[in-house]
């Protein structure tokens, strides 16, 4: 086994198992910070599949700004098992149904996919540099950039009105 193997093994079973304990934290807190453990694992992933782009944007946005948000969310929500309220049984089961379901559909698509024929080039592809998105957004998508950066615009001069004390 390669080291580049090793890597990706030690890297699923930490996305894995920080997943799991995002769900089974009791405190919010800890599942937030969970939660950035699994952002992690998976910014290395992107990492062993050559976009290194796409793993500090990750880390940046995700990992972040994103994760910041939530920590102080749950900091001034101020939750605690005194104040939650108590669930139904039968919606308890009911989420057990649903969670089923996906994981059925899940299984269902992954089922109909051909992984073995599918190969991720590491070592000498330049799918996910940044050179090759920079040409990809400005020749063949550089419309929809256009129109998103007017409504960004948009959306941070209505921010200001909206904030702006009288």
């Amino acid at each position: 086994m390669g080291m580049t193997q090793i890597l990706f093994w030690f890297l699923s079973v930490l996305a894995l198992f920080s997943a799991i304990m995002v769900v089974v934290s009791k405190n919010p807190v800890h599942s937030v910070l969970w939660l950035i453990a699994v952002f992690f694992a998976i910014s290395g992933h992107y990492i062993l599949l050559n976009a290194q782009f796409l793993a500090i944007v990750n880390l940046i946005v995700y990992a972040g700004a994103i994760m910041v948000l939530f920590l102080f969310v749950i900091m001034l929500m101020n939750l605690n098992s005194d104040t939650e309220p108590q669930k139904n049984k039968w919606l308890k089961i009911a989420g057990v149904i649903a969670g089923g379901a996906l994981l059925l559909v899940f299984v269902a698509a992954l089922k109909n996919a051909d992984l073995k024929n599918q190969m991720a080039e590491v070592t000498n592809g330049d799918i996910g540099l940044i050179h090759n998105l920079g040409i990809a957004l400005f020749k063949d998508y550089v419309v929809p950039f256009e129109i998103s950066s007017v409504l960004f615009l948009s959306a941070m001069v209505g921010a200001v009105v909206i904030g702006k004390k009288e």
